[in-house]
């Protein structure tokens, strides 16, 4: 995988076009990862959106297929704590419509030491200190790349122009201009570099990052010969966070779905190029293990909230994130998607016909796959991962049920079901352990059972 930071855009396809080569040569080729943060559940979904509407209306709930159930609710010792602007720190920003200014508007023009304070008290208050988890860290209002502040974001840009005017009005327009944008990035890089390793430190247990990072800029999915990849010149600037991804102890990028790739291919290309992306960056420092990585998700359109995906979307989602390596997803929800009695007696039927059997298959899968495939030492990942290979356990040999509360998969595989791990994943190592892909696989003799 290539490290350097470049500005050349033709060197940086050049090495973004080898890494790519390296990555799809050999399972030799795949680095380290970090192990699961559930013990022996290579795949993990977590449910991260609020229903204390549904608990109040005592409409009940399944959530026994999730690995955790948590709210992005400011309730303090969960195991995923989503932190929004408001509740970390005194982010600095501008209200695009009204300009209205808050903790100095621009990176540039905040206290980061009174930031910093806060935060440090935020995160002792939220963050449990011994137990693993989550931390999600969720600043929207800026991108710390200039050139990604656009539409909205624009007046970031133009706000750093005036300061920088302000400071030395006998620059050119075109010093201006680079004066804020160096001013703005290393103020931007500050305020989020120093905040989550404030935050590692004081909650080493828990992983951190940034929601929405990297982004793939993927979208123009109603486009012809759509393939997903993201555009070369986005990867040349996730390049350019190489320290952000150096900070990071876990990547958070989102794949939320329109309603108009709904049971569509694009969906599949969409979300696989976003986790593709993941992947690459996720391999860039100079580690000696990948950064995990947790695909943010919804049960629902995010322009549809009353819509539920079916198995079809959830295979394009879920499916497409844990075929190609990543730690797990979270499932998130606004307080709007489940705010009425009709919209939680919905989920309330969604969860056991259709979301909680298939997460129960799909986490069971992945660790059917990582035991007879990697010794349980590594996670399965798909040889190509351009494939429409999935981790699915075979309906006509597993059934999925429910015992004491909690979801397992029950049955016998075939030897064909084994021959598709053999022939179509490959095993990424967990750090310190031992693992290679067998190159065969024999049928249990009594059946297997899977709790997820």
């Amino acid at each position: 995988m290539c490290h350097p930071i470049e500005r050349g855009h033709r060197f940086c396809l050049l090495i973004l076009t080898l890494s790519v080569n390296i990555y799809l040569g050999t399972a030799l080729s795949l680095p380290f990862t970090a192990a699961p943060i559930f013990k022996d559940i290579p795949f993990a979904v977590i449910w991260n959106a609020p229903t204390h509407v549904c608990r109040n209306l005592k409409i009940p709930l399944d959530f026994s297929s999730f690995q955790a159930a948590t709210t992005p609710a400011s309730e303090p010792n969960q195991f995923l704590f989503l932190f929004y602007s408001n509740r970390l720190g005194l982010y600095p920003y501008t209200e695009p419509s009204s300009g209205r200014q808050f903790n100095g508007g621009i990176p540039h023009k905040g206290n980061l030491t009174a930031s910093l304070v806060k935060a440090y008290n935020d995160i002792i208050q939220y963050v449990p200190k011994v137990t693993p988890g989550l931390a999600v860290i969720d600043w929207e209002q800026w991108c710390p790349l200039w050139a990604r502040n656009w539409a909205s974001k624009n007046i970031y840009r133009k706000l750093s122009f005036q300061y920088a005017k302000e400071i030395n009005p006998l620059l050119s327009s075109s010093e201006t201009t680079s004066v804020a944008m160096q001013q703005f990035q290393n103020a931007a890089k500050a305020y989020m570099e120093k905040t989550m390793q404030l935050g590692i430190k004081l909650r080493p247990n828990y992983l951190w990052g940034f929601y929405l990072f990297p982004d793939c800029y993927n979208y123009s999915w109603d486009e012809p010969g759509y393939t997903g990849e993201c555009p070369v010149i986005e990867k040349c600037r996730n390049n350019a966070l190489l320290w952000l991804w150096e900070s990071s102890t876990a990547l958070y990028p989102s794949a939320y779905l329109k309603v108009s790739l709904r049971e569509q291919p694009e969906a599949a290309l969409f979300v696989r190029g976003i986790v593709k992306e993941a992947v690459r960056v996720s391999a860039l420092p100079k580690s000696c293990y990948t950064t995990p990585i947790y695909v943010y998700l919804r049960p629902v359109f995010s322009d549809q909230n009353k819509i539920f995906l079916t198995e079809a979307d959830l295979v394009h989602t879920i499916g497409e994130s844990a075929a190609l390596g990543a730690s797990g997803a979270v499932l998130w929800g606004a307080s709007a998607d489940y705010n009425s009695k009709s919209s939680c007696e919905a989920l309330a039927a969604y969860l056991p016909s259709t979301l909680n059997p298939y997460v129960a298959n799909v986490t069971a899968a992945a660790k059917l796959c990582s035991q007879t495939l990697c010794q349980s030492n590594g996670r399965c990942v798909r040889q190509n991962p351009d494939s429409a290979d999935y981790l699915y356990l075979n309906p006509n040999n597993f059934s999925i049920q429910q015992r004491d509360g909690k979801y397992v998969a029950v049955g016998v595989p075939s030897q064909s079901d084994l021959n598709v791990f053999v022939n179509r994943f490959t095993c990424q190592c967990y750090v310190g352990q031992v693992c290679s892909a067998s190159t065969s696989i024999s049928v249990p003799k009594t059946p297997v059972v899977i709790q997820v």
